[in-house]
C-alpha cells in the first residue's frame, strides 16, 4: 500500500487569524462551508479547534463514500489536524499570513491507498477529485470570511 496525498491551497482576502478561527469553528462555520460532497455533519464533542470530535460522510465519487469520525488537534499555531478514527486518513489545515490583510490556506490529506490496479487508479485520480472538493470548500470559506 502506498500513501496517497492531495493538497490544495488558496489565498484568502482576510487575516490569517480570522481564517483559522473560521476553520476551527466546527459549531457554526465549518458546516456552512462544506460542499455537497459532505453529509451527516455532526459535532460530537467540543466544537472549537483542539479537542473537537466531528462526524461526516464524504462522498468523493458516486461509488465512494467515507464515513469519517475526526479527532481535531492543533499541533502548532495556525494548524488544525483532523485524524479519522475510521481509517488512515489525516487532513492538515495550515493558515499563514500572505501579506497585508491576506492569508494562505493549505489543506493536505494523506491516507494509505489500496494495492494493485485499484491502488494505481486511486493514486492517479483520487488526489485530483479531492483537490476539486477542497478547492470548492476553500472558496466557500473565502466567501464566509471575506464578508
Amino acid at each position: 500500500m502506498a500513501q496517497v496525498e492531495a493538497t490544495t491551497e488558496r489565498i484568502i482576502a482576510a487575516d490569517a487569524e480570522a481564517v483559522f478561527d473560521a476553520l476551527a469553528d466546527y459549531k457554526d462555520v465549518r458546516g456552512k462551508v462544506l460542499t455537497a460532497h459532505f453529509s451527516e455533519y455532526e459535532v460530537r464533542e467540543g466544537g472549537d479547534g483542539e479537542g473537537t470530535l466531528v462526524h461526516w460522510k464524504l462522498q468523493a465519487t458516486s461509488k465512494r463514500v467515507r464515513d469519517c469520525l475526526l479527532e481535531v488537534t492543533e499541533p502548532t499555531d495556525g494548524q488544525l489536524v483532523e485524524k479519522d478514527r475510521n481509517s488512515s486518513m489525516v487532513t492538515t489545515w495550515t493558515v499563514t499570513p500572505a501579506g497585508e490583510g491576506k492569508s494562505k490556506a493549505v489543506v493536505t490529506t494523506v491516507w494509505d491507498g489500496a494495492g494493485g490496479i485499484g491502488g494505481f487508479f486511486e493514486r492517479t485520480f483520487a488526489p485530483k477529485g479531492l483537490g476539486r472538493i477542497y478547492d470548492e470548500l476553500l472558496q466557500n470559506l473565502a466567501t464566509e470570511v471575506e464578508k
